[in-house]
């Protein structure tokens, strides 16, 4: 186990938790060029899905695909999401063992970071007064320019940001989507996002929170160092598995529950958070029924954990990641249920939280 940027967790959990995301508003002078670039991009991830599915290495796709897209950083992150795709189709087999086919609509395209290419080999950015100068690399021709629009809050986070990059400290990842209008995503070191947007809480009693996130509703139970229950309580949101609810309404939903859950925490002294590290899991388990299957597939439960994670480093807060066996579906899991009189979820939040706690005591 290892503490980084307050993180408690294996090394792989960690690694899950290097960047975030921000988002900004771009205007590109010649729209035939950046949209050909995304078209391309889209094809190659559509292109090599079921080459891939069939065991065929991304070593001779880049080969078989490089005629469509012409730039090696480019081709190599699309290949590298076209399996991440490959493997997502294959965490979502049915329960008749049936692979669940991809529909790939829309188009984008992004390039990976590396601090030896001065951040970013095909995105480029400038910070200006009001906006960020970005170019991008076609693989055709010219550089292609354009103003991005970012809150006026990350503009000193940016300038250091490409501070560092010119001086090959650091690398930042950029995708540029199509979805309403011309977005970019920038992939911001964690470090440097938390020095820029943390607030330090006041020191606690060295309590340990337990988080287990639902699509109905956020569990959270509270131990002391010796495991004693201090408190816990639930945050509801039936509205998010309820049809009228737009996917950014119910993600809003989610997330102010994360928010007011981790500002109570702060209230009562809890000092570490502690959530499953959702990356190991590799199957979701369907259920008999078509309804049930449909809730698990569009709840994204990973974003939630992303969002809250960040959230809880934002407010101070040490963060545990923990492997999740044994938390939902076990003989301590149903003993908790009978003696205690908890609910499912209930009882998962309590056995996550002790989890935490034997991380805690295993370090010290």
């Amino acid at each position: 186990m290892t503490l980084k940027n307050k993180i408690i967790g294996s090394k792989k959990a960690i690694e899950n938790f290097q960047f975030v995301t921000i988002n900004g508003k771009v205007i590109f002078h010649d729209k035939e060029r950046i949209t050909r670039i995304a078209r391309a991009y889209s094809q190659v991830v559509k292109s090599a899905i079921n080459p891939l599915l069939e065991g065929k290495s991304i070593e001779e796709l880049t080969k078989d695909l490089y005629s469509i897209l012409p730039n090696y950083i480019y081709l190599e992150t699309a290949l590298k999401q076209a399996n991440t795709i490959v493997e997502e189709l294959l965490d979502k087999e049915d329960e008749k063992g049936e692979i669940i086919h991809a529909k790939i609509k829309r188009f984008w395209f992004a390039s990976r970071g590396n601090k030896s290419d001065r951040g970013n080999r095909n995105v480029k950015f400038h910070v200006m007064d009001d906006h960020v100068l970005v170019k991008v690399k076609d693989p055709w021709g010219k550089w292609i320019v354009g103003k991005a629009y970012f809150g006026k809050e990350y503009l000193s986070l940016l300038k250091e940001l490409e501070e560092l990059a010119n001086r090959k400290e650091e690398g930042y990842g950029a995708m540029i989507t199509f979805k309403h209008y011309p977005m970019i995503h920038l992939q911001v070191p964690l470090w440097l996002y938390l020095k820029h947007f943390s607030t330090q809480k006041p020191s606690g009693y060295g309590l340990v929170a337990g988080f287990d996130l639902n699509g109905d509703r956020l569990n959270v139970v509270v131990v002391d160092r010796q495991g004693k229950i201090i408190t816990f309580k639930t945050w509801w949101y039936t509205e998010a598995v309820s049809h009228g609810y737009s996917k950014e309404e119910v993600e809003a939903l989610r997330f102010n529950a994360l928010s007011q859950s981790l500002k109570f925490l702060v209230r009562i002294g809890v000092d570490y958070v502690v959530f499953e590290d959702l990356f190991v899991i590799k199957r979701r388990k369907f259920t008999k029924s078509r309804k049930g299957n449909r809730k698990i597939s569009k709840f994204a439960k990973k974003q939630m954990l992303i969002h809250g994670v960040i959230k809880a480093l934002r407010l101070g807060f040490n963060v545990i990641l923990i492997n999740p066996r044994g938390t939902t579906n076990s003989e301590e899991h149903e003993r908790l249920m009978r003696e205690r009189g908890f609910d499912r979820h209930t009882a998962s939040a309590y056995l996550i939280a002790l989890k935490g706690l034997g991380m805690i005591n295993d370090i010290k």
